[in-house]
């Protein structure tokens, strides 16, 4: 007795790039529709839909698949748009743009933001290690 052949098409989408794709795929069974599943995708045999799946374009392992069809929520695979030019803000033209003061480099201020507490810390320490050589409990 035959076995069934069917031809799926399961939407993909990438949770690492929001990539969407859409696969064919061959189901075929036994006549009964027990046990021997065999998928193909372009002739081969690959393991189901629901398992595996790479994005093509990123190569991340974390896709989620619509067996049922692709929700409405999200955009259908195709060309991306392409993006619109992004206009600059017209300046006032009474007002002339000031200079911005100059700001102190971030290493000066990161040696300052972290030196002074390990400066604090490590004085702490000594002045701690001196009273405790200095007064010796009995």
């Amino acid at each position: 007795m035959p076995g069934s052949e069917t031809c799926e098409t399961w939407p993909f989408e990438c949770l690492r790039c929001l990539h969407a794709w859409t696969e064919e795929f061959v189901h075929l069974c036994d006549a009964y529709g027990n046990g021997g599943d065999i998928w193909l995708s372009s002739g081969v045999p690959v393991p189901p839909p629901w398992s595996g799946a790479c994005c093509p374009a990123c190569g991340a392992y974390r896709v989620t698949w619509y067996p049922s069809g692709r929700p409405a929520r999200h955009r259908e695979p195709g060309p991306e748009p392409e993006p619109e030019p992004a206009l600059a803000p017209a300046e006032p033209p009474d007002r002339a743009s000031a200079p911005f003061p100059e700001r102190t480099p971030l290493p000066g201020r990161l040696l300052i933001a972290l030196g002074v507490p390990l400066a604090l810390f490590v004085g702490y320490e000594l002045y701690a290690g001196a009273v405790a050589a200095a007064h010796p409990q009995p």
